[in-house]
C-alpha cells in the first residue's frame, strides 16, 4: 500500500496596498480563531469580519424565550451558530436543542465550531433542511419544543462571499441560492421569466417603486445576465436613464430591493415561511415561546398576520403588540441589524376549541 504524497504547501493570496481588498484576501478575518485581536478590532469599529456573522438581538431573544435547564429548544436558522451558542447554555443540563439550516457550504463549518467547543449529539442535533419542516422533528424532539427561534433572511458569510452572488457590491456569479446543490441560480431565472411577472415579484417581494422600468431593463438587456455586476450595470443604467436626476442613495436602495426580491424567489423563501408560521402553533409546547427576527416588511406582515390569527383562535395566549428592535448601542456597533423587527408568541396552556 503506497503512502499518499503530501500535499504541496498553498501560498495565501498576496495583495498590494496595506489592507485587504476583497473577500478572498482577508486571510485574518477568514481565520477568527488564530486572529482574534483582529477580530475585536474589526468589530469595535461597527464591522463584520469577513466569512463570519453577528448575530443579532441576542439578548432581547434570551428574555422572550427564557430556555430553562432540561428544556427543549429550535434554532430554525443556524447560520454561524450565534444564537445557538447563546440559548445551549441555558438549556443544560438536560436540555437539547434542535438546529436546522439548507446551506451546504456553511453548515459543516459551524458545526464543527460547535462541536469541537463540547456540544455533542446529545445536546446539540443539527439536521439539513428547511425550517419548514419542523413538524418532521417533533417525534424526536419528545412531541414539542419549549423555545424556537427563527432568524430570517441571509447571513453575512453568505452576503460577503462574492462567489455566492448575494451582493451587488462585488463581481460574481448572479446565483443567490442559500442551497447552491437545488434549485436554479437566480441568472437562469432571469432568461425564463417574463417582464410582467419580474415586475410582479419585483412589487411583491421588495415593495420596489421602479419595479416596472428595472423589469423592462432586464428582459431587454441585449446580453444575458450571468453575474451580480452585470445585474447592477442593467439597474443602475436603466433608474439613470428613466430618472436622471435620483441620487446614488436611491440607486442604491433599489439594488439591495432588486437583489433581495430575486433572493426570496430563487429559494422559495415566502412559502417555506409561510408553513413554517401554519405549523408553529402544533410544534409548541403548552406555554411554548417562540420569537421570530425579520428583515424586511414582506417577512414582518406574514409573521404578524400569523400571531395575531393563532392569538384569534385561542391557540396563542399572547403575541407581541408590536415588533421589538435592536437597541440604538447595537445599530451603531452592527449597522446590518438596523432593519430587524424581532416578534413574539406564547402558545396557550390548552390546545384550541
Amino acid at each position: 500500500m503506497t503512502e499518499e504524497a503530501p500535499k504541496p504547501h498553498k501560498r495565501r493570496e498576496r495583495y498590494s496596498g496595506k489592507h485587504p481588498r476583497n473577500f478572498a484576501q482577508k486571510y485574518k478575518e477568514l481565520d477568527p480563531a488564530k486572529y482574534a485581536d483582529q477580530i475585536e478590532h474589526i468589530i469595535a469599529k461597527g464591522l463584520t469580519p469577513a466569512g463570519t456573522h453577528r448575530p443579532i438581538c441576542v439578548e432581547e431573544i434570551l428574555k422572550i424565550l427564557d430556555p430553562k435547564p432540561g428544556e427543549t429548544a429550535f434554532d430554525a436558522t443556524l447560520g454561524y451558530g450565534g444564537h445557538t451558542r447563546a440559548l445551549l447554555p441555558r438549556l443544560l443540563p438536560g436540555g437539547k436543542l434542535f438546529a436546522v439550516d439548507v446551506d451546504t457550504l456553511e453548515m459543516p463549518k459551524t458545526e464543527a465550531r460547535l462541536r469541537a467547543e463540547g456540544f455533542g449529539q446529545d445536546v446539540l442535533v443539527i439536521r439539513r433542511m428547511n425550517y419548514a419542516g419542523i413538524q418532521g422533528l417533533l417525534c424526536e424532539a419528545g412531541g414539542g419544543f419549549d423555545c424556537v427561534l427563527a432568524d430570517l433572511g441571509v447571513s453575512s458569510m453568505q452576503l460577503d462571499n462574492p462567489e455566492r452572488g448575494f451582493t451587488y457590491k462585488a463581481d460574481g456569479p448572479l446565483d443567490l441560492r442559500l442551497n447552491p446543490e437545488r434549485g436554479r441560480p437566480a441568472s437562469e431565472f432571469l432568461k425564463a421569466v417574463s417582464a410582467d411577472k419580474l415586475a410582479a415579484l419585483l412589487e411583491e417581494n421588495a415593495d420596489e417603486p421602479h419595479a416596472r422600468t428595472i423589469a423592462a431593463a432586464v428582459k431587454e438587456s441585449p446580453a444575458a445576465i450571468l453575474t451580480t455586476a452585470d445585474l447592477a450595470e442593467t439597474v443602475k443604467g436603466a433608474l439613470k436613464r428613466a430618472h436622471p436626476k435620483l441620487g446614488e442613495d436611491i440607486v442604491k436602495k433599489s439594488l439591495q430591493r432588486v437583489f433581495m426580491a430575486l433572493r426570496i424567489e430563487v429559494n422559495d423563501e415566502f412559502s417555506a415561511l409561510d408553513r413554517f408560521l401554519a405549523a408553529l402553533p402544533w410544534c409548541l409546547k403548552p406555554g411554548g415561546r417562540a420569537a421570530i427576527l425579520t428583515f424586511h416588511s414582506g417577512e414582518d406582515r406574514r409573521v404578524k398576520k400569523a400571531f395575531a390569527k393563532g392569538e384569534a383562535e385561542g391557540l396563542y395566549a399572547a403575541v407581541a403588540p408590536t415588533p421589538a428592535r435592536p437597541s440604538s448601542a447595537e445599530r451603531r456597533s452592527n449597522p446590518r441589524s438596523a432593519c430587524a423587527k424581532l416578534r413574539w408568541a406564547v402558545r396557550s396552556s390548552t390546545p384550541a376549541a
